[in-house]
C-alpha cells in the first residue's frame, strides 16, 4: 500500500525549498562565499529534516494515550533539538560552513509556516493537486 504524503507537510517542504532558492540566489547576486550557501542548504536540509520529524512524532502522538503522547512528543522534541544543536556546533568549531547562514536556512521552516496559505494555494493552481 503506497501512503500519499501529507498536503501541509508538502507544502512547508515546498516554501522551505523556495526560500532557500530565493536565499540563494540573493547571496549569488552579493558575491558571498560559498561556505555561506553551504552553511544556506544545511540549514535547509535540516529544517525539511525537522518538519518531516515533527509531522512523524506528531501523528505518532496522535495515536497514543494523552499522558503517553506528551512525554513520547516532548521526547521528540529533545531530539529534534538536540541534533540542530550538535550541527550547529560541528559548524561553530569547523570552517566547512557558516553557522549563521545555517540558522537562516533552518528558519526557512518558520517563514514557511507563515506563507503555507500562500503556497498551497499556489500548489493547486500549478499542479491541480
Amino acid at each position: 500500500m503506497r501512503r500519499k504524503i501529507d498536503p501541509t507537510l508538502l507544502d512547508l517542504c515546498l516554501g522551505i525549498f523556495i526560500y532557500g532558492v530565493v536565499f540563494e540566489l540573493v547571496l549569488l547576486l552579493l558575491g558571498c562565499k560559498a561556505s555561506y550557501s553551504i552553511g544556506l542548504w544545511i540549514g535547509v536540509v535540516l529544517a525539511v529534516a525537522g518538519s518531516v520529524h515533527m509531522w512523524w512524532s506528531l501523528n505518532r502522538g496522535l495515536e497514543m494515550a494523552s499522558k503517553e503522547a506528551g512525554k513520547t512528543v516532548g521526547i521528540n522534541n529533545l531530539v529534534r533539538y538536540f541534533v540542530l544543536v550538535v550541527v550547529m556546533g560541528i559548524l561553530i568549531y569547523t570552517d566547512f560552513a557558516n553557522p549563521i547562514f545555517a540558522f537562516c536556512g533552518y528558519m526557512g521552516m518558520k517563514v514557511s509556516a507563515y506563507l503555507n496559505p500562500f503556497i498551497r494555494r499556489a500548489r493547486e493552481r500549478v499542479f491541480k493537486i
